[in-house]
């Protein structure tokens, strides 16, 4: 059971320690106990925060606040600390005060690209955004849930104009709580389990949700789709096809980003969020140098029409498009064409720890999804071994 400073008796009961007795007030800030050996509840308040840049936490003592009644301190105490964090988490400058949903989402946001796009889609233009922090309860997350889980995918338009939707993946639905849950528990501890205050238990990621991506188009296939892609999204296409980066990684470089010198690549904006740097094969490197020609460092690498770069939105209709004029499956998505080309290069067995670096996810998630393919390779090759 939690640890619960607010309460005089559950201090006084607490052991005489050097150590302090610490409750996680919310993600990275916390509030220290360590008991007087006088009894009575007396003791030595101390605050703790993590500071991200230094890697490590800084700690504070608050005193004893020994002119307060009992059930103050706790109250003072708590202020003080989470001041602390404030100014530890933001350099040494407060920040705005939080009071709704919306302020803790754009706070989390600032540093974090993917979390904002979530937020301009599903939480800044809900009614769960105007709600006040202190007021938050589970009923409030858990409408806001069910009104996620109900909201329609959209797939393709036909050439005749209709629409067509598709149901949310769970996958998806997590992933979207994911970074709202991180949001609040910046700013708000868990509430007691089972009660209104139990906001986090609205949150609880849906188990067993994150299947496998199982489907696999053949290099002719991938061919086909690019042949029957438009001549603006075409590029963009082609380059899903040679590279196993996420579409929006791709989306997001620039010219800047291509040596066309050392057919390097520098790939920054990425869910990883640490930039990392490949070599390109002669296939690669041609197509994103043409892109790259007569175009600042600034501008995206694959430009649309209008200037803009390729973001979800804009790339999934031509794709859906393309699949449709080309006889592949109907489930074909940019998503798809990453999966297909990790599973040749898995396939054609390279190191599972090279295909994680420059596909930009960790060697546990390759060996997870991939790790039978590599084992089927090795099967094959023991067997043209065989006399």
């Amino acid at each position: 059971m939690a640890l619960d400073l607010s309460r005089v008796g559950e201090r006084a009961r607490l052991k005489v320690q050097r150590e302090p007795h610490w409750q996680r007030l919310r993600a990275g800030c916390f509030l220290g106990f360590r008991p007087s050996k006088r009894g009575g509840g007396k003791g030595t308040w101390i605050a703790r925060a993590y500071n991200e840049d230094a890697g490590k936490y800084r700690t504070k003592s608050l005193g004893d606040f020994g002119t307060l009644a009992g059930n103050e301190m706790f109250a003072k105490a708590k202020k003080q600390a989470e001041t602390l964090a404030e100014l530890v988490e933001t350099g040494g400058e407060l920040r705005a005060a939080i009071e709704t949903v919306s302020d803790a989402c754009r706070e989390y946001a600032k540093t974090r690209p993917e979390a904002a796009e979530r937020f301009r889609r599903y939480v800044y233009g809900d009614a769960l955004a105007s709600v006040k922090i202190a007021k938050l309860r589970r009923r409030h997350v858990k409408e806001w849930r069910e009104r996620l889980e109900g909201q329609p995918v959209l797939v393709s338009r036909r050439k005749e104009g209709e629409i067509i939707h598709r149901k949310r993946a769970l996958s998806t639905v997590n992933r979207d709580m994911a970074v709202l849950r991180a949001a609040l528990a910046k700013v708000l501890s868990p509430g007691a389990p089972g009660s209104e205050a139990a906001w986090q238990e609205a949150l609880k990621a849906i188990p067993n949700a994150n299947g496998r991506r199982t489907l696999y188009l053949a290099r002719e296939q991938r061919r086909k789709l690019v042949e029957k892609t438009n001549a603006e999204a075409a590029p963009f296409v082609r380059a899903l096809c040679l590279l196993p980066l996420r579409p929006g990684a791709l989306a997001a470089l620039t010219a800047g980003d291509f040596d066309r010198r050392t057919a390097e690549l520098t790939i920054g904006k990425d869910k990883t969020g640490k930039p990392r740097r490949i070599q390109l094969p002669v296939d690669s490197a041609n197509l994103l140098t043409m892109q790259a020609a007569n175009k600042l460092p600034s501008a995206p690498l694959f430009m649309r029409s209008n200037g803009r770069a390729w973001d979800k939105n804009s790339w999934k209709l031509p794709i859906a498009a393309a699949a449709f004029n080309a006889g592949l499956p109907g489930e074909t998505t940019a998503y798809t064409l990453r999966h297909s080309t990790i599973t040749d290069l898995v396939c054609a067995g390279l190191p599972l720890l090279t295909i994680a670096q420059i596909s930009g996810t960790s060697a546990e998630m390759i060996e997870r999804h991939y790790g039978h393919l590599a084992s089927d390779a090795a099967v094959k090759a023991l067997g043209e071994l065989a006399l």
